[in-house]
């Protein structure tokens, strides 16, 4: 058997036979354990060129080989990446592309960024007007016109929609929407003669969040003066047996405002002056010559999403009302008890208050106002 380094004729005579042999062992040793296969040849990283590149001029023996080329499906003689290799590049591609997408969403994960649009429960505040002088009564249409009421207009006229404007997330339509509910709530909780008599709650109930309707159902099944639960913060009612509209025109009186307060709420304030002409429940179509007004300041904050601009409900926020004339004694979380023409004023003060008592304590508890001399009419008790 012939070594690479054996000459063609075999070793010369000058040469012993025992450094030949030394050299052949030395070689065999040496060069044992390697196996010079067809994965090695392929794996080596100098490539020699074939007979037809080596023609080319200045043409170098042997070529360095890619990291990304190979034997196999690669073409001999150019650079073009074996099918192995460009698998690996895409998988490793599409490894790249898909940590970022993760990061990229992770950063952007819109449960992480939603607004909190949680509906908030109504806080009221309920106060009675207390009047100073004897409480004028008369024909209604007297005593509209004697009043600072005269210039108001009638019903739902007199809830007038401001100019209308784009916000930066909210378009002009979706405003003109927010508005008109808030008016039609108005108009629903103020005006309505079966919610004024106490008989009806479903007009108000259909415009309600459904979110606030269990605070709302019980408002009206247990109303209470804790700030959460009073009926007359929701709408306008009289207490059933006391007083009765004698004159279903209602004066009215107001504005109404919007903002942006999010860019997923849009938020309506409200600041209307009623004024009804009522009478005693338990008197006869005579009585209206006796009538009494009775006037109820309205400031509701009202907020929409735009899940409630689809549906048209709203978001009642915050009620503030002022009512009178009335006692102070009675609790108007029920209902409004107006003072009848003629009655004077109240010499009992609102509702003692134990702040050592157990419980729940109405916060509006010693809440009571003064009804202005220039609210009332000129006309004298009876006519």
């Amino acid at each position: 058997m012939a070594v690479p380094a054996d000459p063609p004729d075999g070793t010369s005579d000058g040469l012993g036979g025992g450094d030949e042999e030394f050299r052949r062992d030395d070689y065999e040793y040496e060069y044992r354990s390697v196996v010079f296969d067809e994965d090695f040849v392929r794996a080596a990283r100098l490539q020699e060129f074939s007979a037809q590149e080596r023609m080319g001029e200045h043409a170098r023996a042997v070529r360095s080989r890619s990291l990304w080329s190979g034997g196999g499906s690669a073409r001999p003689g150019n650079g073009t990446p074996s099918r192995s290799a460009r698998q690996g590049l895409l998988l490793v591609l599409l490894i790249a592309l898909a940590f970022a997408s993760a990061v990229y969403l992770g950063l952007r994960n819109p449960a992480a960024s939603a607004p909190d649009t949680r509906t908030e429960p109504l806080t009221s505040t309920v106060v009675p007007l207390a009047p100073t002088a004897p409480v004028p009564g008369g024909r209604p249409v007297d005593l509209f016109a004697k009043s600072p009421a005269a210039d108001y207009r009638v019903g739902a006229a007199g809830i007038a929609l401001p100019a209308v404007r784009r916000t930066r997330h909210f378009t002009d339509g979706q405003v003109v929407t927010a508005l008109s509910i808030a008016k039609d709530y108005l108009v629903q909780s103020s005006l309505d003669p079966d919610v004024l008599a106490g008989a009806a709650t479903r007009p108000v109930r259909v415009l309600v969040d459904p979110d606030q309707l269990d605070q709302f159902d019980r408002s009206m099944a247990s109303p209470s003066g804790d700030g959460r639960h009073a009926a007359t913060g929701w709408l306008v009612r009289f207490e059933p047996g006391t007083a009765a509209v004698a004159d279903s025109r209602v004066r009215v009186n107001g504005n109404l405002a919007f903002e942006e307060v999010s860019p997923d709420v849009l938020e309506v304030t409200t600041d209307h002056t009623f004024v009804y002409a009522v009478r005693p429940a338990t008197g006869g179509p005579s009585a209206v010559d006796g009538a009494s007004l009775f006037t109820v300041r309205r400031e509701l904050r009202l907020r929409f999403d735009r899940e409630d601009l689809a549906t048209r409900r709203v978001e009642l926020v915050s009620a503030y009302v002022m009512a009178g004339p009335q006692a102070c004694s009675p609790e108007p979380a029920e209902g409004f008890r107006p003072l009848p023409a003629g009655a004077g004023p109240p010499t009992v003060g609102p509702a003692a208050s134990d702040p050592y008592a157990s419980g729940h304590p109405r916060r509006s508890t010693g809440l009571c106002g003064v009804l202005a001399p220039a609210a009332t009419t000129a006309a004298s008790p009876g006519g």
